[in-house]
Order: C-alpha cells, then sequence, then structure tokens
C-alpha cells in the first residue's frame, strides 16, 4: 500500500471553518471506506484559538447532520506546506496568507471553491460573527466539495 495521502483545512482561527472541513470529509472518506487512506487535519492562519475547540455554535450545527467535530485550534506552520498532499484554504484571503508563510510550498494549496460548481460563493464566508445561518451555509459548502476533493485525492493526488 502507498502512502497515506493528506490534506489541511485552512482558515483563519480554526475553530469554524477547517475544523468543519476536517471532521466532514473525515465522515466522507469513513463512509467511503478511505480512511485508512486519507489523513485530514487543519490549521488557521493565525494562532489566537490554539488549543481550543471548535466553536460551540458550529460543533452542534454540525452534530445536527452527524459529524463530530474533534479537533483543537493550531496554527498553520512552514512545514505543513512541506507535507501535507493539498491543502484548502477557505477564502482568498487564507489563500494568500499561505502563499505569505512558505515561498516554495510543495503541497498543491487550493481554495474550497475550486471544488466547488459556480453556482457557490468563490470564497467561504466566516460565520464567526453572524447568525446560525451562517454556520448551515459554511455546511453545506463543505459537503458540496467533499465529492470532488474525494476525486482529486483519488486521481491527482
Amino acid at each position: 500500500m502507498s502512502h497515506p495521502k493528506s490534506v489541511l483545512f485552512v482558515c483563519l482561527g480554526n475553530i469554524c471553518r477547517s475544523p468543519t472541513g476536517e471532521g466532514v470529509l473525515q465522515k466522507y472518506l469513513d463512509d467511503a471506506g478511505m480512511s485508512e487512506k486519507v489523513f485530514v487535519d487543519s490549521a488557521g492562519t493565525i494562532g489566537y484559538h490554539q488549543g481550543n475547540a471548535a466553536d460551540d455554535r458550529m460543533r452542534r450545527a454540525a452534530a445536527a447532520r452527524g459529524y463530530d467535530l474533534q479537533s483543537r485550534s493550531r496554527k498553520v506552520q512552514q512545514t505543513d506546506l512541506e507535507t501535507f498532499d493539498l491543502v484548502i484554504a477557505m477564502d482568498r484571503s487564507n489563500f494568500e496568507d499561505l502563499q505569505s508563510v512558505h515561498d516554495s510550498p510543495t503541497s498543491t494549496i487550493r481554495m474550497l471553491g475550486d471544488f466547488l460548481d459556480d453556482n457557490w460563493p468563490r470564497d467561504c464566508p466566516d460565520p464567526y460573527y453572524g447568525g446560525s445561518e451562517g454556520f448551515e451555509i459554511v455546511l453545506d459548502m463543505i459537503e458540496a466539495a467533499c465529492p470532488p476533493i474525494i476525486e482529486w485525492l483519488r486521481t491527482d493526488g
């Protein structure tokens, strides 16, 4: 068996969008029988929430759809951009921050929107300061992106 593939989701604080990406993709991989073949993690471009669990509102919204968000916040490291096969930024700002972390990353860095069709916004909106509907939109976008991400892992990764 070849080495497992790896995916890192990245947002600003690693307490809303990226831990949701991690938890949702992990469930999709479990359901597809691929959990042994892909390692999934998440990180933030800032370390403000280092060690914290995902936002309670995000965890509740995810749990209502059957997802268990277990990760703890951490700041993305330069080595992450050398070791993960695929790094997924949640919005353009996160994408630009990742580009500035490492001048020649060996990881493939893409935006979540790259895995969505034109019916979705390009950026996955940060729900932190909004109402509950923001958390639902994040879940909708990540759920829509998971099948194309898995296809990327099967073919390109």
